[in-house]
């Protein structure tokens, strides 16, 4: 675990966080030099577009674990059916076993639960990472994205794989980590923010914002994060159940990002707002939050 390793988070889906740690990942890069952003809300990430960064520099496949049957040494005894927890191992009366490959999950149960050795690995891709980087005067933000292959049901697997990826980079070239995790507080989140140190949980000023704040800041502070609590959009409701909430789970802090305009002419852009309106009340709000964390 790194102090340089920050988790951006925010229960459910719209209230900025992508915006947040955009502009975060971008401030960063300039303060220290060289910043990794991992976007893994791998269903639809969307990193890129906020940072206008349309070409990729590299891309490489997320391969899982898939397993491959052996019907000569098959005796149908059905074991891998039974502890396949995902159901992607289904079995007709008196047929051999099928693999149904989006269902799997890439767990190795089945190979392991079978008495015969009739299983081994394969492999199967379900997805990409891709790389792209923004650079300038001696700075360096590097983007990596992880993305499922359409129709796919797993995202832990890809998240997991991303994650590991962006931890092991940031590690080999002294970077600062910054993690954009996907909608929801489900296991690809905790995952998301296994090796971070901090995790930043950003709401809105709405109830439905307060009940996910509540959600996230349960899987946070189990696993032992320093938190800090950013209300988006503030002004547009009222936030001081937001405050109540993020005192009762031992929030560090409490920051306060303001409804600003201008921020939908950054998103059109492809700009972050930090860079096209520096002195806008929502870029002055990140600035400040930038210093909190110790990314400027």
């Amino acid at each position: 675990m790194s102090s340089g390793f920050i988790g951006v988070t925010g229960g459910k889906g719209g209230t900025g966080k992508s915006f947040v740690a955009s502009n975060l990942a971008y401030l960063s890069a300039h303060s220290k030099g060289k910043t990794i952003l991992a976007d893994l809300d791998v269903e639809a990430p969307n990193d890129h577009l906020l940072l206008g960064l349309s070409s990729v520099d590299r891309e490489e496949p997320i391969q899982i674990f898939f397993p491959r049957i052996i019907y000569e040494k098959c005796t149908i005894c059905g074991a891998c059916a039974k502890v396949c927890d995902t159901g992607a191992i289904i079995m007709g009366p008196g047929r051999p076993p099928i693999v149904m490959p989006r269902l799997c999950s890439g767990c190795k149960a089945c190979m392991y639960a079978c008495p015969y050795n009739a299983i081994v690995e394969s492999g199967r891709v379900i997805g990409y990472i891709r790389h792209r980087n923004l650079s300038q005067d001696g700075w360096r933000l590097h983007l990596i994205t992880g993305e499922i292959r359409e129709g796919e049901e797993h995202t832990a697997p890809a998240v997991r794989f991303t994650k590991d990826k962006a931890v092991k980079e940031a590690l080999s070239t002294h970077s600062t980590l910054i993690i954009d995790t996907g909608a929801g507080t489900g296991n690809s989140i905790a995952i998301a923010l296994q090796d971070t140190e901090t995790a930043v949980a950003v709401t809105e000023p709405t109830p439905l914002g307060l009940h996910d704040l509540r959600s996230i800041l349960e899987v946070a502070t189990k696993q032992s994060r320093r938190v800090i609590v950013v209300v988006n959009r503030h002004g547009i409701g009222p936030d001081e159940e937001h405050r109540k909430l993020a005192r009762a789970y031992g929030a560090e802090a409490y920051h306060q990002i303001p409804y600003d305009r201008k921020v939908v002419k950054s998103y059109v852009s492809g700009t972050p707002i930090v860079k096209m309106y520096p002195d806008s009340p929502a870029a002055k709000s990140l600035i400040e939050l930038a210093g909190l964390l110790g990314l400027t």
